[in-house]
């Protein structure tokens, strides 16, 4: 019954969230074109629940062919992050496409964040097959604990909690408590 309330909330929170933002999407989609030739929008491959890879969808917040330019992940003062893309990442507005990424499926609003592929090594097999039982998720425990300051075996201890015993309390603590970190703007980079 869980898992069917959840993805009803999901389809029906990310939809209007969706319909709500269209002007603020479109206002972000100009602002990051207009700093920086390329498509606003950012593709990603990541791994969902069950292991099925699938193409997150985020704000671009870097100057076209940043991959190509360092490693996939960013430093604290990454050169290669926009003015626009600074702002962006600071009030978490980079993540707004993954509504998307909610409506059509490939994730839910609340669940351990999906992780690139090549992350499969960093985890045991028990304990990456554990981690994809559940959809990933916009926000989850580990991001409304201490965000990007947690170090990689404390954030497998908060999505492997999640992942193992997901509740209806649970998700409305995130939700309630991804407002407050959100608006604090803490653990980002």
């Amino acid at each position: 019954m869980y898992a069917v309330f959840k993805r009803i909330f999901d389809i029906v929170l990310s939809a209007a969230a969706c319909i709500v933002l269209l002007p603020a999407f479109i206002v972000l989609a100009i602002a990051i074109r207009y700093e920086s030739p390329g498509s606003p929008i950012f593709t990603q491959e990541r791994i969902g629940q069950f292991g099925r890879p699938f193409h997150i969808m985020k704000f671009r917040s870097m100057v076209k062919d940043a991959p190509a330019l360092g490693s996939w992940q960013t430093a604290q003062n990454d050169p290669r992050i926009t003015r626009v893309g600074k702002f962006i990442r600071t009030t978490s507005l980079d993540e707004l496409p993954q509504l998307w990424n909610v409506l059509i499926g490939n994730m839910s609003l609340i669940g351990p964040r999906p992780e690139v592929p090549a992350r499969e090594t960093a985890y045991t097999p028990g304990d990456w097959k554990l981690r994809h039982r559940v959809r990933p998720g916009i926000t989850g425990l580990a991001q409304v604990s201490g965000r990007s300051a947690l170090t990689e075996a404390e954030q497998l201890r908060y999505d492997l909690a999640y992942a193992v015993k997901p509740t209806l309390a649970t998700d409305i603590y995130v939700l309630l408590k991804t407002v407050q970190v959100v608006a604090q703007r803490t653990g980002v980079n």
